[in-house]
């Protein structure tokens, strides 16, 4: 027989069999040198994403959004001291200084219009803090807080917090600049609670998130990584019981990760918090292969076979259940691809890679190593009943009670998945532990929000912004956007327009109104572009062209589907009123508040595919379309059962959950392969149902076991992950995990003893 034949080869030729690994892993080992670890949150995109692809034009017509907030809140309860604006002069002027910044915007740089005469003033709001009385204090609080610019924005509405905004121009590669960036910031944010002990400075934005992506990725690398290779040593040495057989899965560990990691490495893979968990779950998913083929070979040599007769025999029987579920899982971690996010599709192949170097080294450096080691075990008696027999024995004495427990069972919970909402917060998928979380926590409940939503409104003309139906229009949709309670501040062209025609007017606050004349309202705006200072220009608001204006709407901490739903009742009042306007609303916060929905929509294609083709593969390796079917049963309900539960006890899915079913189906199904290839064997020999199912038990049982609780710890390891996708999917994959071994222990031999009467 061809296997025997290939078994005794690399039995026989262990050593040169152990060099040549050792020599393969070692030339694609190499590679992982090469590995890098991005902070650019805008790898989460991918280029054919219409909200990225709407979000990069509004750049290239505008500017860029790359931004750092910065917030500052006295202790003694409000902005408006000396001590507090000289604070923020300092910090103003050390922000224009921070490596690639084009712009600062703050309550003390704020150009502040007004009249003098028949001249047009426009100078900084506050200048030189430290010498002002209480008369120049209380103006400065009035026109902070009167303006349409800055309350809600730049100043809390109560007076009480004070902030900066920086703008960005990145480079094409940002990851150098991105640490410049941050570094700078930190260190100045240092001197500063130094020098002004009595006040609290808090930092987000764009910029500051980047950094995050990066330390919740080294995070995952280099704490999560060591913590699961532990488990797997503790949980495999005290369930094989065999301190050799688990130094062969560390080995075997050990060659598979550094040939998946180095492969990524010779690929350029970029490493963000989606995928930093690979060499984690090739970590998880590997040990299943050794796991099966030792602990065969230790029940073997515990029957009496000598040591390398037990590893054929091992051989033998696992090699085609382990070919199986290595194809199976790689369909489900390909599936992946259909991702509409590039680093899932990374993670996908990357695993799905890893997974075929396991069931390769498993076939060739595993049994060599094993012959090499003084491998022992406990003899068995003959006459001693083992646990798992003892389980076979029971579920197939109480196969009615069991069947209809699990069926219930199964459909209680899976009554909870309606409960699930498909959304997520996105400064929330980072914990506590970030300081970037915390800020921006701050910043939200105490001076504005973090949700930017931009509206590109066109005016269908060259030098349009300034005609009074257009402005019209623009002031109708601000003030429409204000009257909903999530929004914090709007920032529109009109609200300068009626400054300008107030301060042109005397001052006079009865004129703060738009201008009616479009020639005198071209005018106003010329001459106030020609007064602002260098850098502070308009370019940001409106195009060349001056056929465009750019509206901010900011919004409270709302989760993904609120942004949508705000941004779904905008466009229908647009469409009823200002058709011309009718665009969906762009900026990162839109993005990602899509990409969910994106994302579950494309994995939906990609996981019914790979159970169509895992589906097909299992009807025609066991030549019966009756017990093909059946085998589906345990892979797609516990799944199911998992959404329920969480359902019930979250109710939120967000990023995580749309690819945790490829996921976790790519893994499940291994079980459910090797219990069934044991049964049909056990059947082919002429045993009734019952007989077979008792046999499956005997002979996997305890390498289904030990699988499951070293990959169920392996992905509750991600719990402890502060990034919340990381965390939300290592959970509900250890969930799926146990409530698969419970279907294939509990459901699955029921219905083979109801289904398959068959002799």
């Amino acid at each position: 027989m061809l296997l025997d034949r290939y078994t005794n080869s690399v039995l026989r030729y262990r050593w040169p069999v152990l060099a040549i690994a050792t020599l393969i892993m070692l030339a694609t080992g190499v590679g992982a040198l090469s590995i890098s670890v991005t902070n650019n949150y805008r790898i989460m995109f991918s280029e054919d994403n219409p909200q990225y692809a709407a979000f990069k034009a509004l750049e290239n017509t505008f500017s860029t959004s790359d931004n750092a907030l910065i917030a500052i809140a006295p202790k003694g309860g409000s902005v408006f001291t000396r001590e507090a604006l000289a604070a923020l002069e300092e910090l103003t002027r050390a922000a224009w200084k921070t490596p690639h910044s084009s712009r600062v915007d703050s309550l003390t740089n704020y150009n502040h219009s007004r009249a003098e005469g028949d001249d047009l003033i426009v100078e900084p709001l506050v200048e030189d803090a430290s010498a002002l009385g209480k008369g120049d204090l209380a103006r400065i609080r009035k026109i902070a807080l009167e303006s349409a610019d800055l309350s809600g924005r730049l100043v809390s509405r109560d007076g009480r917090v004070g902030g900066l905004a920086i703008t960005f121009v990145l480079p094409d590669k940002m990851d150098a600049a991105v640490r410049k960036i941050n570094d700078y910031l930190n260190a100045t944010l240092k001197k500063a609670r130094a020098k002004h002990p009595d006040i609290g400075y808090y930092m987000s934005g764009d910029v500051i998130i980047n950094r995050a992506f990066t330390e919740a990725t080294l995070d995952d690398f280099f704490t999560l990584g060591p913590i699961v290779f532990l488990i797997i040593i503790v949980t495999t040495t005290l369930l094989l019981r065999s301190f050799l057989g688990m130094a062969s899965i560390v080995v075997v560990i050990g060659f598979v990760v550094a040939t998946t990691m180095g492969i990524a490495g010779w690929f350029a893979t970029v490493f963000n918090p989606a995928n930093a968990s690979v060499p984690t779950i090739v970590m998880a998913t590997c040990v299943a292969h050794s796991v099966h083929i030792i602990t065969t070979t230790l029940l073997g040599m515990g029957h009496g076979l000598e040591k390398d007769a037990a590893i054929s025999e091992s051989l033998r029987s696992n090699a085609w259940p382990v070919f199986l579920t290595s194809l199976t899982t790689a369909i489900g971690f390909l599936s992946l691809n259909y991702s509409d996010s590039p680093p899932f599709r990374a993670l996908g192949n990357l695993v799905a890679f890893g997974v075929g170097c396991a069931f390769i080294y498993s076939m060739t450096l595993l049994p060599a190593l094993l012959s090499l080691l003084p491998l022992r075990a406990r003899r068995i008696p003959s006459d001693k009943s083992l646990f798992f027999e003892r389980l076979g024995a029971f579920v197939v004495k109480r196969r009615v009670f069991l069947l209809m427990f699990v069926s219930i069972l199964a459909a209680l919970l899976i009554s909870g998945i309606p409960r699930n909402e498909l959304t997520e917060r996105w400064a929330h998928n980072f914990d506590e532990r970030y300081q970037y979380r915390r800020d921006t926590d701050f910043i939200s409940r105490n001076m504005t929000g973090m949700i930017f939503l931009e509206y590109a409104l066109k005016s269908g003309r060259e030098g349009g912004i300034t005609k009074p139906e257009y402005l019209r229009k623009v002031e109708a949709f601000a003030e429409w956007c204000r009257k909903q309670t999530e929004v914090t501040h709007v920032q529109a062209f009109s609200d300068i327009m009626k400054r300008l025609n107030k301060n042109m007017h005397g001052d006079d606050p009865a004129f703060y109104r738009l201008p009616g004349d479009p020639e005198l309202a071209a005018q106003y705006l010329l001459l106030y572009e020609f007064s602002l200072p260098f850098g502070m220009d308009l370019n940001n608001r409106i195009d060349v062209a001056k056929s465009t204006t750019r509206m901010t709407v900011v919004l409270n901490s709302l989760s993904s589907r609120d942004q949508r739903d705000f941004d779904e009742r905008a466009q229908a009042w647009l469409r009823a009123n200002i058709p011309e306007f009718a665009a969906e609303a762009s900026g990162i916060a839109m993005i990602f508040a899509h990409l969910s929905l994106r994302n579950i929509h494309g994995m939906l294609r990609g996981t019914i595919l790979a159970m169509l083709l895992i589906s097909f593969l299992l009807i025609l390796v066991f030549k019966s379309v009756r017990l093909g079917l059946i085998s589906l049963v345990p892979n797609f309900i516990p799944a199911a059962m998992t959404f329920g539960l969480w359902g019930y006890l979250i109710g939120q899915v967000g990023l995580a959950g749309s690819v945790m079913t490829a996921i976790a189906f790519g893994i499940i199904v291994d079980d459910t392969i090797h219990f069934m290839s044991r049964y049909l064997k056990a059947r082919r020999m002429g045993l009734s149902a019952p007989e077979a199912v008792r046999a499956s038990f005997r002979i996997v049982g305890q390498a289904l076991w030990t699988t499951t609780a070293v990959l169920t710890l392996g992905f509750l390891v991600f719990a402890t992950s502060g990034f919340e996708a990381s965390r939300a999917l290592g959970v509900m994959v250890a969930i799926t995990l146990v409530f698969a071994l419970l279907t294939d222990f509990l459901l699955l031999p029921t219905l083979l003893m109801a289904l398959d009467r068959k002799k």
